[in-house]
């Protein structure tokens, strides 16, 4: 029943730390992989104050799937914790509530969701839910997920559809005074915009590919 716990991370030096904090003090999790993707600034650098923590470190980006992908095959364990390195708030007990579905047989896969955190991300949530990247899960389900390292931002999107298509029970979980930094506040207003349009095209994108296969 070992966790290992996915944490890819591009530019997030100023957060990276108290997420690493809060993982380190849960008593569940086996593993901390850090991919720091492509990252320009110090992200790696405050992962390393953390003697426990594996870090890959990916010269080029490869989007979050790949980022994943990387890290899922550092680890041998059967549940994966993936969270985003940018989370503002997290505790042991938001780690621990988004593990306990899946390591108690509840559900294959938990989805975390922002609650009476920041009113912009708790909002953002409650309308696309299957877009958080706050969740724990089998191994088998991210292995399950054809062209998974190319998937980028679209990786929550192909979870999302894989469960459906094969009627895995899920588990949604709310995370009470959790947010996260949003892009325009890491990057100003302008290139936050686009970075969050390019996001979404990504997402848009996969979406396309799936249902080109698909049909």
């Amino acid at each position: 029943m070992k966790v290992a716990a996915i944490i890819p991370a591009y530019n997030e030096e100023k957060t990276i730390s108290s997420v690493l904090s809060a993982l380190d003090s849960s008593d569940l999790i086996d593993q901390i992989i850090v991919i720091s993707d492509g990252s320009e600034d110090r992200t790696v650098e405050a992962a390393s104050a953390f003697e426990d923590v594996d870090i890959i470190e990916l010269l080029e980006n490869r989007g979050k799937g790949g980022a994943v992908k990387t890290g899922l095959d550092r680890s041998t364990a059967d549940n994966i914790l993936i969270l985003d390195a940018d989370l503002i708030g997290l505790t042991e007990k938001h780690i621990n509530d988004i593990l306990k579905p899946v390591l108690s047989g509840e559900a294959m896969m938990s989805i975390g969701i922002f609650e009476k955190g920041r009113t912009t991300t708790d909002i953002a949530q409650k309308m696309a839910p299957f877009l958080s990247g706050q969740r724990a899960l089998k191994r088998e389900l991210l292995e399950n997920i054809s062209g998974l390292d190319l998937s980028r931002f679209g990786i929550e999107v192909a979870l999302h559809k894989y469960v459906e298509d094969n009627n895995i029970k899920t588990a949604e979980v709310p995370l009470p005074d959790l947010s996260h930094v949003m892009k325009e506040e890491k990057l100003g207003l302008w290139k936050g915009v686009l970075a969050r349009a390019k996001m979404y095209w990504e997402i848009v994108k996969y979406i396309l590919r799936i249902d080109t296969k698909s049909g």
